[in-house]
């Protein structure tokens, strides 16, 4: 007989989660494809409907708008960038080793996070300051598209683009793809991603853009609580959701609504990140070595989570999904560790 997770024994990971010292509060919503499966736990400063940011599950959600369009063929995975952005974007944006790759640079390059290029929030910049660092240290700041690219531009890529066995991590990759969104749609990101909950009936989930705003649940950096309201305003696609909302997207994700559903392992063309992450073409997996658990293997996980602990997975053999967060930025590590405990309920 196949195993559902109760609702007591989520409860009973989530209270223990909540009690590690640097977690303030946790959320967690496992659900099933049958609707009368799906759970609910929350603790600590956290309630079951608690709003809160979701950091880089955003990478899927725009992923999922690119997809859309691939889908409607209203564009090209391999189509360069250069078609879809103004000049003075794309111009000595990519000079690595003196060669400029700008314009060899694709779609499938920044989705599949083998671009290459600067990582604007987590690199050193050419001032010897990191901004995730700033941020992480209680200054909030504004990164517009301008700033950000005007930054990278001064910065050292890491590869040339599509090199072969590369692949890094690259938050610029995302906001470059927000761009050519707003470009083929005509409209502003912020707007396009809020249609989408529109769409998907994603009534507590929306686009942060009032940095005076403190009406969802606060990021923690340790023991403190980081106020990054003008970061978030900034960059036109960073969500405020929630746990229940996060299912929704990812059940629709994953069952063809953006990208049809007999197609989505094209999307699992893995390219290695760091243990124990895998980036695909928007998607991340988690993949445990049998040794690490050795008497009961952890399955594939597949989806996207946050630097503040937020997730968003699907665990295909299990036909399950698993949306939250703890809220600390200083130890995303614990969301994923409560994670693989659910599964190993599930």
């Amino acid at each position: 007989m196949k195993q559902i997770l109760e609702e007591n024994e989520l409860n009973k990971i989530v209270k223990h989660v909540a009690q590690n010292k640097q977690v303030f509060g946790a959320v967690f919503c496992v659900s099933y494809d049958d609707p009368d499966k799906e759970y609910f736990s929350a603790s600590g400063n956290m309630e079951k409907n608690s709003p809160y940011y979701i950091a880089s599950i955003n990478k899927m959600v725009i992923s999922a708008l690119v997809l859309r369009l691939f889908s409607e063929k209203k564009v090209n995975l391999e189509d360069k960038i250069a078609k879809y952005l103004p000049a003075e974007i794309v111009n000595a944006l990519h000079i690595y080793q003196g060669k400029d790759y700008s314009k060899e640079i694709s779609i499938l390059h920044l989705l599949s996070q083998t671009s290459g290029l600067p990582d604007y929030l987590e690199d050193k910049q050419a001032n010897g300051r990191i901004a995730i660092k700033e941020l992480e240290s209680g200054l909030d700041q504004a990164w517009p598209i301008k700033k950000v690219i005007d930054e990278v531009k001064k910065m050292k890529p890491h590869f040339p683009p599509g090199k072969k066995g590369m692949a890094k991590y690259i938050d610029t990759n995302h906001h470059l793809l927000g761009f050519i969104v707003e470009t083929i749609l005509g409209l502003p990101m912020n707007s396009v991603i809020d249609n989408m909950f529109k769409e998907l009936r994603m009534t507590s989930s929306y686009v942060f853009s009032d940095k005076q705003n403190q009406d969802f649940s606060p990021v923690y950096y340790k023991s403190e609580i980081r106020n990054i309201t003008l970061f978030l305003a900034s960059t036109c696609y960073d969500i405020i959701s929630t746990a229940s909302d996060q299912v929704v997207f990812l059940k629709a994700f994953f069952n063809g609504h953006f990208f049809p559903k007999d197609r989505l392992s094209e999307l699992e063309k893995w390219n290695h990140i760091f243990f124990p992450f895998s980036y695909g073409l928007g998607i991340q997996k988690i993949q445990i070595p049998r040794i690490f658990s050795p008497f009961k293997p952890v399955p594939k996980i597949i989806g996207h989570c946050g630097s503040t602990g937020s997730v968003a997975f699907y665990v295909p053999a299990k036909k399950l999904y698993i949306t939250g967060t703890i809220n600390q930025q200083a130890a995303p590590r614990i969301a994923i560790q409560t994670v693989i405990k659910i599964i190993n309920k599930a």
